[in-house]
């Protein structure tokens, strides 16, 4: 890290484009300006710190309520929680009919005509 002493008014040259310059200072504060491209994010440490702190609880939050929300709507189906993952497999999907049983065509469509062997 380079350390720099500057006294009010005076710049710090940062590449070829951007210049932060020291506006003022008074007891344990400094105010600079920083003089930057659009391109070039200038962001506050401790504001950072705080937005992703804030994004982590969110998303925790919305974890549990994404739980808490299928749970409810479970129950209102009148489904229970599988206990194991191959019973969530089996809520999940449609019963199929047995062997010799045939096979029912899906609401709203003509049942085949039936196969006639000579």
């Amino acid at each position: 890290m380079l350390v720099l002493t500057r006294k009010v008014g005076e710049r710090i040259l940062i590449g070829d484009d951007i210049v932060v310059t020291v506006l003022d200072s008074r007891g344990d504060g400094v105010r600079i300006g920083i003089d930057a491209p659009r391109g070039v994010k200038i962001q506050r440490e401790e504001v950072v710190r705080a937005v992703t702190e804030a994004n982590v609880e969110a998303s925790r939050a919305a974890a549990a309520a994404d739980s808490d929300a299928e749970a409810r709507l479970r129950a209102a189906l009148g489904q229970v929680a599988p206990a194991t993952p191959a019973a969530a497999a089996a809520v999940d999907e449609p019963a199929r009919p047995a062997a010799d049983e045939p096979a029912r065509p899906a609401p709203g469509r003509p049942r085949p005509a039936p196969r006639r062997d000579a």
